[in-house]
C-alpha cells in the first residue's frame, strides 16, 4: 500500500492514503498480473476501457470528448513514467 501511496504522490502531493487505498481495494485482482496492473496510454482499446470503465462508471464523466481529454492529459502527465501504474492512473 505504501508504494502505491508514494507512486500517487509524485503526481498529486496533496493524495489522501485512504482514497489510495479505496482504489486499491477496487482495483483487487487486476493488481495481481503484472500486464494488467498498468495502463498504457499507446494502446487505444485500454484507453477505451479506462474511459469506460473507469472514468464514466467510477468517476462519472458520461461525456467523451471531456474523459479523452483527461485521459489525455494524465497521459502526458505520466510520460516520464515508462510503467504507469493503474492505481496512480
Amino acid at each position: 500500500m505504501a508504494d502505491y501511496l508514494a507512486d500517487v504522490k509524485k503526481y498529486d502531493a496533496g493524495a489522501s492514503a485512504d482514497a489510495v487505498e479505496k482504489i486499491v481495494k477496487h482495483l483487487g485482482i487486476a493488481l495481481r498480473n503484472r500486464d494488467s496492473s498498468l495502463v498504457s496510454c499507446t494502446d487505444p482499446k485500454e484507453l477505451g476501457r479506462v474511459r469506460d470503465n473507469w472514468v464514466a462508471k467510477k468517476l462519472g464523466i458520461s461525456d467523451a470528448a471531456k474523459a479523452d481529454a483527461s485521459i489525455e492529459k494524465t497521459c502526458k502527465a505520466m510520460a516520464a513514467d515508462n510503467t504507469k501504474s493503474r492505481v496512480t492512473f
